[in-house]
């Protein structure tokens, strides 16, 4: 248990380090939460800080999410336990949703998020991802493409699975939290308010 217990930390402790937060203040001295959106992301620093700065910060969260779950699968070839890789997928997205270095507000765990589905099973992830990369250019809704996304992969990974409970928590939870933290974007797009990518403005989640 105690390599689950570092590995699970770690992970959360990794996905606390929210890279938008960080280069934005470095580089503006704001904090990116701050404006546009007020969310810690990619594309909310796409929007204010432009492609540069959001191409940094899109490929250091998605090396979150790879790493934490390297630093599980190393830990279970020392005793660990097997589904750990699995547990600390879905600690470093609380991380990085909520990180205790930064008042609990952070991103949506779309770029982290992506990072584990790809070190859970690749192959999937990167049909989910084709999938969203689909409908973001389709519809230019960014929200609409990973919402859909985290759904499409927690369904089939469930059943690829076969009844495996702990993972299959761990997926549901990685999905629900990338739900839930689209919320004020699901009631947009229900209401036909959401900004699509490319907008000059965009309203605050």
């Amino acid at each position: 248990m105690i390599y689950l217990i570092i590995s699970a930390v770690a992970a959360y402790l990794i996905g606390s380090i929210n890279s938008s937060i960080l280069i934005s203040r470095i580089v503006s001295g704001k904090d990116i939460r701050e404006s546009g959106s007020g969310n810690a992301g990619a594309t909310n620093m796409l929007r204010t800080m432009g492609k540069k700065y959001a191409v940094i910060t899109l490929i250091i969260d998605i090396l979150k999410g790879v790493v934490a779950v390297l630093i599980a699968r190393l830990a279970a070839r020392y005793g660990g336990i097997e589904w750990g890789t699995y547990a600390a997928g879905a600690l470093v997205c609380i991380g990085h949703c909520y990180p205790v270095f930064f008042g609990f507000k952070g991103g949506k765990g779309v770029a982290t998020g992506l990072g584990v589905l790809l070190m859970w099973d690749w192959q999937t992830g990167l049909i989910v991802l084709a999938i969203a990369i689909l409908l973001m250019a389709l519809t230019r809704y960014v929200s609409l493409g990973s919402i859909t996304a985290a759904v499409i992969f927690a369904i089939i990974e469930i059943i690829k699975l076969k009844g495996s409970i702990a993972e299959s928590i761990c997926v549901v939870v990685v999905a629900a939290l990338l739900v839930w933290k689209h919320r004020a974007n699901i009631d947009r797009l229900i209401h036909g308010k959401e900004n699509k990518l490319g907008a000059k403005k965009e309203v605050k989640s």
